[in-house]
């Protein structure tokens, strides 16, 4: 035996023994196990709670691999069927409706819909309100569904309506401000048609001539004072197979009223002759065997 293995041999045997040695338990004991096991158990109770309303939204919003409820995630886009809310802005580039159903879009207040540039600047923008629906932009365009031509259009310089048809319903007709210009008016079939400028003059200008014609009906031109027919340079013509002046004056001579017996002064006067004062004014004067205008032509006096 060595000198180190009796040194420690004599060193272990010296060392004093522990009669009654405590043991120490390893573990958690007491209320901290209580504990433990209490929050195990809630985790456990939440874990199941969460578990049943995930599975009870799922169910509820019809969650799906294409979507969820009437929302349907396909190859082009998006797919709501039904009546779908936002609540925020939607950003999108095109919205159509199926093709056996019209597109609605409602809201409590109005509907607007913004057009903006690349800068974000506002370029055009229509409000439907309760009220009256407004546009605002450069240019407002109605096109047909079928050729695509403008029906309406509407800019800052003139309003244009290409329609083949332009009707009228209201009581007042057309009002307009200025001048309109025009290839053709025409009423509805057997409606009149009507040129009327109830506090100013009514003009009708064209440079190669103003055409009124009525093929199956009669013409009539009424005013309240005077009826100027006025041509500078060519000629007046009427033609019809009666031309018939109503109301003229009658002028009278007193010589052939002086030499008419009474039994001619009673009978009636059927033939008179057309006369015309220098001024142009026409009258009626008795026929006779000669003229008898100047006889008669006292009335070119009070003319």
């Amino acid at each position: 035996m060595t000198r180190e293995q009796y040194i420690l041999a004599t060193q272990q045997n010296n060392l004093p023994r522990a009669e009654n040695a405590q043991l120490y338990p390893v573990g958690i004991y007491g209320w901290r196990k209580r504990c433990l096991y209490f929050f195990v158990l809630l985790l456990l109770v939440t874990m199941i709670v969460n578990l049943a309303m995930t599975i009870w939204i799922l169910k509820v919003m019809n969650f799906t691999v294409d979507g969820m409820g009437n929302l349907r995630v396909t190859k082009k886009g998006i797919r709501l069927e039904g009546i779908s809310e936002f609540l925020l802005p939607l950003y999108v580039k095109e919205i159509h409706s199926r093709k056996d159903s019209p597109l609605v879009l409602q809201s409590d207040r109005n509907v607007t819909v913004n057009a903006r540039n690349h800068m974000g600047q506002l370029t055009g923008q229509l409000t439907v309100g309760a009220d009256a629906v407004e546009a605002q932009c450069k240019r407002f365009e109605v096109r047909a569904s079928e050729d695509g031509r403008v029906l309406f259009s509407a800019d800052e310089d003139e309003i244009t309506i290409g329609a083949e048809k332009l009707k009228v319903t209201g009581t007042e007709g057309a009002v307009f401000g200025h001048s309109v210009e025009t290839p053709h008016i025409r009423a509805e079939p057997s409606q009149d048609l009507r040129l009327e400028s109830p506090t100013r003059s009514l003009i009708m200008e064209a440079p190669r001539g103003v055409q009124l014609s009525a093929a199956a009906g009669d013409f009539k031109a009424t005013c309240r004072k005077e009826l100027h027919l006025q041509s500078t340079e060519g000629e007046i013509f009427l033609n019809a197979e009666k031309i018939r002046l109503g109301n003229l004056p009658t002028g009278s001579s007193s010589s052939s009223s002086s030499s008419s017996s009474p039994s001619s002064s009673n009978s009636r006067q059927t033939v008179y002759e057309l006369c015309v004062c220098p001024n142009g004014k026409l009258y009626l004067s008795p026929a006779g065997v000669s003229s008898t205008c100047q006889s008669s032509s006292n009335i070119c006096l009070w003319s």
